[in-house]
């Protein structure tokens, strides 16, 4: 009796079409049942024989099932129902927050921004404090890795913070409660070189494709003579907003991506034939955080000869995915098929990992050519057709980075000081912060101050424009002298 309960058991557990099939004695059900036979009578022997006594949850949770799984590939998975229930729940979860931009250092956060109308702001919080305290937790005594996990954990509750402000003796008791935040998709828009614009887009949302369309003709749209459209770090999202935003750049009924696997025919996406597109060219910036619906886009992008891609190979994760609910409440994430590009390169880099299936499909060998038969390299992800390192940091960088003494100068500065938008760093002033910082045990070299001014030169100021004007226009400073984006810049001064 108990065998036949838990050989029911696991094969509702396998899928409830198997468990009807087997009732029915369908010839699915009776090609499983010898190997379902085996997992029980290797159960029946752990559960009487077993040293320790043997849980039937954890040994068929955690233990059959994810072991059936990892002979497929690293990313479909099973969720008992507890882990089922809070995917779900991850899945309806609205983006709470309490508004503010800070810099997060080991064992400081001093905030950069505050935006209008959010918790952060109605409590009174603004550029230059220091939270010293986090529901009477001193930061100074946190790991970096700790101080992140509060963080992250405090957006969820009600959190007490103790702020040192500029110039007062006393800390401040300040209690929040978080609000919903939107943070739009499309973070970073602004001319980045005279008739060239840039977009930072973060995600692909369901109105990211909007979105990019606004921000492109706030920024002189289809009289632009170029697009820096940057895509580092980019996770992806829905693969609907990627189509989208092809469409706003690829010609109508131009393939975008296709879609294979083992159960269906191979299907091909194509833009809508009534899009209307942009015309001026576009350079992609993409880094090994560049995946899914980025790469997507990207690598329609490129194969149509629509954009020179720069920076450094993307992720690679091109997975077409399932959820399925199970019974039990339990439920399942199974890849069913693979992203290709318009010339038939896989986006996802071979699973490796124990397992087989796709294997012999995103392992498909080229040669792969765009649309001007220029070949493109595949194998996963997408390859730039120039690569550009980010740049390698200092020993005197990563000091004044660490140490914060960038931004404490900066808000020292502006206390005693006004400044207006066409601010700049005067030789006085860098002199004045090489005193500040070696008052703070920062003694570079005169070689490598030397070497350095410049970067220290750019970094100051942005400190300073972020402090007072936010954030964004600090951004665009340091974006300017990105070397990806200046790659990105010439590129399209070439191609006019």
């Amino acid at each position: 009796m108990f065998r036949r309960i838990l050989t029911l058991a696991i094969l509702a557990l396998l899928a409830d079409g198997a468990a009807r099939a087997f009732a029915e004695d369908q010839g699915p059900a009776e090609k499983l049942l010898p190997e379902v036979k085996k997992l029980v009578d290797v159960f029946a022997a752990m559960e009487s024989e077993a040293a320790d006594p043997v849980d039937p949850d954890t040994a068929l949770y955690q233990g059959a099932i994810p072991g059936m799984l990892r002979t497929l590939d690293p990313h479909s998975s099973f969720f008992d129902p507890g882990q089922f229930q809070q995917l779900q729940q991850m899945e309806r979860s609205e983006q709470k927050g309490f508004g503010s931009i800070v810099s997060v250092l080991p064992g400081r956060v001093i905030v950069l921004q505050t935006l209008p109308g959010t918790p952060s702001a109605k409590a009174g919080l603004s550029a230059g404090d220091e939270i010293v305290g986090i529901n009477n937790i001193p930061i100074s005594r946190l790991e970096f890795e700790q101080l992140v996990q509060i963080l992250m954990e405090a957006r969820q509750h009600e959190v007490s913070l103790d702020v040192a402000r500029p110039g007062a003796a006393r800390l401040e008791r300040i209690v929040m409660s978080p609000e919903l935040v939107e943070s739009p998709s499309v973070d970073r828009a602004f001319t980045v070189a005279p008739g060239i614009g840039y977009l930072r887009v973060t995600g692909f949302e369901e109105a990211t494709g909007k979105l990019i369309q606004e921000s492109i003709e706030k920024l002189g749209g289809a009289a632009l003579q170029g697009l820096v459209l940057d895509l580092r770090n980019n996770p992806g999202g829905a693969v609907q907003s990627a189509l989208e935003t092809a469409s706003l750049f690829l010609k109508a009924d131009q393939v975008v991506f296709s879609i294979r696997g083992r159960g269906a025919e191979p299907q091909e996406v194509r833009v809508p034939k009534l899009a209307h597109s942009y015309e001026f060219p576009i350079a992609v910036l993409v880094n090994e955080k560049t995946a899914s619906a980025s790469e997507i886009l990207s690598g329609a992008l490129q194969d149509h000869e629509r954009a020179v891609i720069l920076g450094e190979p993307s992720y690679g994760k091109g997975l077409v995915q399932q959820v399925y609910t199970l019974s039990g409440g339990s439920g399942l994430a199974l890849t069913i098929a693979f992203y290709f590009t318009p010339s038939g390169r896989s986006i996802q880099k071979p699973l490796g990992g124990g397992g087989q299936l796709g294997e012999s499909i995103v392992t498909a060998r080229g040669p792969f050519k765009t649309d001007a038969g220029r070949e493109v390299r595949g194998g996963g992800g997408i390859q730039p057709d120039e690569t550009i390192l980010p740049p390698a940091p200092t020993r005197l960088r990563a000091a004044l980075d660490a140490s914060g003494v960038l931004t404490s100068f900066a808000g020292e500065y502006l206390r005693a000081h006004d400044v207006s938008a066409d601010f700049e760093i005067t030789p006085e002033l860098l002199d004045d912060f090489k005193i500040y910082c070696s008052q703070h045990s920062i003694q570079p070299s005169v070689g490598e101050w030397s070497v350095e001014r410049e970067w220290v030169q750019s970094r100051l100021k942005q400190e300073v424009v972020s402090l007072k004007f936010g954030v964004a226009k600090g951004d665009e400073i340091e974006l300017r002298r990105d070397p990806v984006v200046q790659g990105a810049i010439t590129a399209l001064q070439s191609r006019r």
